[in-house]
């Protein structure tokens, strides 16, 4: 369900961080004139310098081609390592999903791409997916934003109301409709007497305060979230999931 740096969440999204390195080769290449072996038929008159001294040579020590092209082979990993850390630790981060939480939209072992500037620019908006800290069990999560500061959030089995509005999710409408056509009283969100809804008895206040999101798993009947751990603050978001990049043939945007 959640992820964690270089672990796995544990039904939630735990995600293990990843780097990947690029390299700038560039090479350079040495001229060097050959002195000449005879004696000029006329030369500038002199100017008062003195001349070198005998054997000396008049244009300096020259470094080797193959120094040159070490040089410019470290300059470029030294630069290509830069943007990595940058990119790494200030834009983007990858993670591993561990845990069915967020199916059937984001599967165990999948490998994602979080971006960590966007909510330093704006908010988190319903609907997204993010990552997030939960340091009471040591790892992150990922899960989707439901209700935003100032939201009255109200989940009755798989009837999710913000302010008083049932809204659409269009994003487990098939998993709804698949769980509906099982019988006339099956659920995709069955009530459990207690967690699967929410307002509930541990969580009795439905409105989200400032500085805080709801937040639940696509896996609704399998997830850890806001309906258990409570509102999320803001300040614990990673990021949100914009990439999965791995199984390569899964390789797709994510859709918010």
């Amino acid at each position: 369900m959640e992820r964690n740096r270089d672990e796995e969440l544990n039904g939630q999204a735990y995600i293990d961080s990843e780097g990947q390195t690029k390299e700038d080769e560039r090479s350079a290449s040495g001229l060097r004139q050959e002195a000449s072996d005879y004696e000029p038929a006329a030369r500038e008159e002199d100017d008062g310098t003195a001349p070198p001294p005998s054997g000396a040579n008049p244009n300096g020590p020259k470094p080797s081609k193959a120094a040159g092209e070490l040089f410019e082979w470290i300059k470029a990993l030294a630069i290509a390592g830069l943007l990595v850390f940058v990119i790494r630790w200030f834009l983007v981060s990858p993670f591993i999903v561990d845990g069915p939480s967020m199916e059937p939209n984001f599967w165990d072992h999948e490998r994602i791409i979080v971006n960590k500037i966007i909510y330093d620019i704006r908010e988190p908006k319903r609907g997204e997916v993010i990552v997030f800290h939960v340091p009471d069990e040591g790892r992150d999560f990922i899960k989707r934003v439901i209700g935003v500061p100032g939201d009255e959030v109200k989940v009755d089995g798989d009837d999710v109301y913000i302010n008083g509005a049932k809204i659409e999710e269009s994003y487990l409408k098939k998993a709804i409709e698949e769980a509906h056509a099982a019988g006339p009283d099956s659920l995709y969100n069955p009530h459990n007497g207690g967690s699967s809804d929410f307002p509930n008895l541990e969580f009795p206040d439905g409105k989200v305060p400032e500085g805080m999101l709801f937040v639940m798993g696509d896996h609704r009947s399998n997830s850890e979230d806001s309906r258990m751990i409570g509102f999320i603050p803001q300040s614990r978001v990673v990021g949100r999931a914009d990439l999965v990049f791995w199984p390569i043939k899964d390789f797709h945007f994510v859709s918010h």
